[in-house]
């Protein structure tokens, strides 16, 4: 993949995480993960057709998914992921592909996005078939993080 490709992805991510839930994230190291792999419990996956043609999928844990809930919605303390916390990070990810397709339009590389879908379970293995996965992970602290995996037709 293209890494001029990725950088929007991440600057995106960077600034629609700041700007709606006050958290600033650092770039750990990004790899190429082999399929199928495992996930964290939580995974909202966007499609991604036009000039890139996959798919975009935010992974975390649930405390990681509680903390950026909570801090998009005005610092208010979250126990549980309840059904406006879910929709609010499934909007959180609409904004972030949404700021990436444009970044990219400006590029020249124009690129769509599906509606968001969110799923949480155990053991949750995502296997992206034809596709090249690079995973870049968003650290918001030492111990919490958001896993950006892009999966691309070649």
């Amino acid at each position: 993949m293209n890494v001029e490709y990725i950088n929007p992805f991440i600057e995106a991510s960077q600034t629609v995480l700041k700007k709606i839930a006050g958290i600033d994230v650092k770039l750990g190291s990004v790899t190429l993960k082999s399929s199928p792999y495992t996930s964290d419990n939580i995974v909202i996956l966007v499609g991604l057709t036009g000039k890139i043609r996959g798919q975009a999928i935010f992974a975390m844990n649930k405390a990681v998914a509680l903390t950026v809930a909570s801090g998009m919605m005005g610092g208010t303390q979250l126990t549980e992921l309840d059904e406006i916390s879910k929709s609010a990070l499934s909007e959180l990810t609409n904004m972030i592909l949404g700021n990436t397709a444009t970044i990219l339009y400006n590029r020249g590389v124009g690129v769509e996005i599906t509606p968001p879908s969110f799923l949480m379970g155990e053991n949750m293995q995502i296997s992206p078939s034809k596709m090249k996965t690079i995973s870049i992970p968003l650290l918001l602290d030492e111990n919490k993080k958001i896993e950006l995996d892009i999966s691309v037709v070649d």
